[in-house]
């Protein structure tokens, strides 16, 4: 396995090879044999050529990748190689995905449900109490929410998140040795503490760069559902992100904001022009998103259903036994009703008719 990650951590060392070049470089061949293949082969794959052939078959400095892997295991950092399992599903459908991530956390990154809620640095305080409502209507919905830890409405909602028992995810623009902003280390152990963690493209002694952040950005747009823009000014990182999830073909949303205030001009920017639904509470965020509650409104239109059909004796025992349980094969049925077989036959014929169960493979019977 270290030899296996020796490869996988040198191939994002390795000048003039970034995230698409590997994505490339892996159609053809793993990690590893990418180092041993012969450059005359590199250099013919379609998006290589021979100058990024001839970075390959120079890079010689693998004390820099052993030192990395020595970080790696002294801080239990899990790192995560396009191939890995528990890499971000999502953004594996991102043309630029990250070769190699690392985490540190038990948050589960492929959760069915995950947000992206972002937002300006310097936040008002109307910012503030959409963000706490939005988090707190959503603990409900057990989804997990993503920011990129800086000032404002990216903490605001890490820490609602923390307060109301939602994982959350910090994405970083820099090596996991630090915290940036500083004053967020506290929060970043919290998040750790409570089943979230954080994630980076960056390896160890990355500073957080001006340009790392739009680089950062696109994973916290790739690796969402939905990304949910809180209140922002035309320009700024938020914007990029929110580009950025429109680039991916993911939902983006926007909470609206007064015209005569500066700080939501880039939220009405982008509800103007349909680059995002406007958003005022978690309830539309499910309809949207087609995240409600299914098993609950399919119980609520067969008991309305069954208001309506008058049912004899021998089908409200059949029906009895397939509310106990979800399905259940005919010998049960006729084992549990107490009714003769052509009693049981007859009553669930008609109720098939009715619309009230439904059969299955197996002679396997449910509710419908």
């Amino acid at each position: 396995m270290e030899s296996e990650l020796l490869y996988q951590l040198a191939l994002t060392f390795v000048p003039n090879i970034g995230p698409v070049q590997a994505k490339i470089l892996l159609q053809h061949c793993n990690a590893e044999e990418v180092f041993h293949a012969k450059k005359s082969y590199l250099e013919k794959i379609e998006g290589i050529g021979p100058v990024r052939a001839a970075s390959i078959a120079a890079f010689k400095d693998f004390s820099k990748v052993e030192d990395e892997i020595k970080f790696i295991e002294k801080y239990k950092i899990k790192p995560l190689f396009l191939t890995d399992p528990n890499y971000p599903k999502r953004l594996l459908n991102c043309y630029d995905s990250p070769t190699l991530l690392y985490y540190r956390g038990d948050a589960d990154l492929n959760v069915p449900k995950i947000v992206a809620i972002i937002g300006t640095r310097k936040h008002t305080d109307y910012a503030k109490l959409v963000t706490e409502k939005l988090v707190k209507e959503l603990t409900a919905q057990n989804i997990t929410v993503v920011s990129g830890l800086a000032f404002g409405v990216d903490a605001i909602a890490h820490k609602s998140a923390v307060k109301n028992g939602l994982p959350t995810v910090g994405v970083l623009a820099h090596g996991l040795d630090q915290i940036y902003p500083a004053e967020h280390a506290g929060l970043a152990r919290d998040m750790i503490k409570h089943h979230g963690g954080l994630l980076t493209e960056f390896r160890s002694k990355s500073k957080p760069d001006k340009h790392n952040f739009p680089t950062r950005n696109r994973i916290v747009a790739g690796m969402s559902d939905a990304t949910i823009v809180i209140e922002t000014e035309i320009k700024g990182g938020s914007m990029i992100t929110a580009e950025l999830a429109n680039s991916y073909n993911k939902d983006v949303f926007a909470f609206p904001g007064k015209v005569t205030d500066s700080k939501s001009t880039g939220c009405n920017y982008l509800i103007k022009n349909n680059k995002a639904m406007l958003l005022t509470d978690a309830a539309e965020l499910m309809q949207v998103m087609q995240w409600e509650d299914k098993t609950k409104s399919k119980k609520e239109k067969r008991s309305q259903r069954e208001l309506f059909i008058e049912m004899t004796t021998e089908e409200k025992a059949i029906v009895a036994i397939l509310r106990e349980k979800e399905t259940a094969h005919i010998d049960e049925i006729n084992g549990k009703s107490g009714l003769s077989s052509s009693a049981v036959a007859g009553a669930m014929l008609n109720l098939e008719l009715q619309g009230v169960i439904s059969s299955k493979p197996g002679k396997m019977y449910s509710l419908t």
